[in-house]
């Protein structure tokens, strides 16, 4: 039989009484100096950090990475020299919108974070479950952002912004079709795709540049919810799809993804008649096909939600060698922001973490902050450059190749390109007569209460995509087209 094991502070000093706060006399007031008590309310009352301002709710699971085509001549990385080479991952999903009690059925992007713990560090890419995005510039996210979430006087959420700023924002439209159609609300997480989204970058041993797309076809099939079912699950089952997640693991129905990329030289690039960094368009993948590199299975489920799952950061900004980035200004803006709130939700030694900890060792010159663990360093030196052999050192090797630039510096106009209709009209005409019905059917439902200068500045986006999406939308509206 196993020793039971003592109740202890969080400090180690055994505990006598867990029952029973100190007090002066058996009816007497409670005693501050009962650390036991102090201990535990004062924990208490920081046991939850501030939530991710997005992607408040999430799911996520350790799994792995197998490599099944050899694209060295596209990347040095090493998690990609050997065809049959795994690498360990953690993956989260999540919903954009809404708060850490909201349901898992809302109609909203679902996040797909991936982390690759590397034997060169961790790298992430931050995407979701659409290839594309609402807007182009970051400058614009937190106003996007504020649209979806909640008034500050009534602190209910509003059609009305929501539309009123989509109306403002024609480059959403091909996000917003998206949105609205029947993958609006994937049957759990374990039924879509997952998309890098944003324009990346691959680099190989000579230092030559592709831009890459990832892209992550679930082997499940694609299933999605239909509205009705959806807001019955809401109300009956408002975890659905981290229950449908973890239940699959635990039962050992391990979800799998084919890995895809499409890659596209600078030259290439340069020559397209398309800006190949914006978020808000699809690359064609009769022009640049999908090339199957690998599969990504999820294995194992966190022990503990908090430590693994809420504390997990993700960011764009952690990248190995042989990966990098790419002009698309939402990726850049995201550099800085994803990282900046884990230092401010988790705290400015996140990385250390358990679920942020990479494998291989951390040999840096930060010190000290809040939550740091280990030996801090200890006496090396917490300066650079400095006369120690054994210090770490910079190893330009794992440099970059230089980027062309050119231009002013200003504030350009990413509205200069007015092409904001013909990938959402293109989407329309690709859909089936049935899939085009739920569409406009969603949009009418979700503009009701609208007012009708922005249902009409809407309709005449609608209108510039195909002329049938906005007579569909206006007819279910009972508004007639200007």
């Amino acid at each position: 039989m196993s020793q039971t094991k003592t109740l202890t502070t969080a400090s180690g000093a055994p505990v006598a009484d867990n029952q029973n706060s100190r007090s002066a006399g058996p009816r007497g007031p409670l005693l501050l100096d009962d650390f036991h008590l102090i201990e535990k309310l004062a924990h208490f009352n920081r046991e939850n950090i501030p939530e991710r301002r997005v992607h408040a709710k999430g799911s996520g699971a350790y799994g792995t990475f197998t490599v099944s085509r050899d694209i060295t001549q596209y990347t040095s990385a090493k998690l990609f020299e050997a065809v049959g080479k795994k690498t360990p991952t953690f993956l989260r999903f999540s919903t954009v919108g809404g708060e850490r009690g909201s349901a898992d059925t809302e109609r909203d992007p679902r996040g797909f974070a991936l982390k690759f713990y590397t034997e060169e560090g961790n790298w992430d890419i931050v995407g979701n479950n659409t290839p594309v995005f609402f807007i182009r510039d970051p400058l614009k996210f937190p106003d996007f952002i504020h649209t979806q979430k909640r008034l500050p006087q009534s602190n209910l959420k509003s059609a009305q912004m929501m539309w009123d700023f989509w109306s403002h924002s024609p480059e959403a439209l091909h996000q917003v079709t998206i949105l609205f159609s029947d993958r609006g609300i994937p049957d759990g997480y374990r039924h879509m795709h997952g998309f890098g989204s944003h324009t990346y970058s691959l680099i190989n041993a000579k230092g030559e540049r592709h831009w890459v797309k990832w892209h992550y076809k679930t082997k499940q099939g694609i299933k999605n919810l239909a509205p009705a079912e959806a807001a019955r699950l809401a109300g009956t089952d408002p975890d659905y799809a981290q229950r449908d997640l973890f239940n699959a693991i635990e039962r050992g129905d391990f979800p799998k993804w084919s890995v895809c990329i499409q890659i596209m030289t600078e030259a290439q690039a340069a020559a397209h008649y398309e800006n190949p960094f914006d978020v808000t368009k699809t690359w064609s993948q009769k022009e640049f096909p999908l090339i199957e590199v690998g599969e990504l299975e999820l294995n194992r489920n966190p022990l503990n939600y908090f430590a693994e799952v809420e504390q997990a950061a993700f960011g764009p900004s952690n990248m190995v060698p042989g990966v990098g980035l790419s002009p698309d200004r939402m990726l850049q803006g995201r550099v800085f922001a994803y990282a900046d709130a884990h230092r401010y939700r988790v705290g400015t030694n996140h990385q250390q973490l358990p679920v942020n900890a990479p494998l291989s060792p951390v040999n840096s010159y930060q010190r000290d902050g809040s939550m740091a663990f280990g030996s801090n360093g200890g006496a090396a030196p917490n300066y650079e450059p400095n006369s120690y052999s054994d210090a770490p050192k910079q190893a330009p090797r794992y440099a970059e190749p230089p980027l062309a630039l050119s231009g002013g510096a200003d504030r350009y106009d990413h509205r200069e390109d007015t092409d904001y209709y013909s990938h959402a009209g293109a989407l329309f005409r690709l859909m089936s007569d049935e899939q085009k019905a739920l569409l406009i059917n969603n949009i009418a439902g979700a503009m009701t209460g609208v007012t009708a200068d922005v249902v009409d500045r809407q309709l005449q986006h609608f209108y510039k995509a195909d002329p049938a999406y906005s007579e569909g939308i206006a007819k279910a509206l009972g508004v007639s087209l200007k």
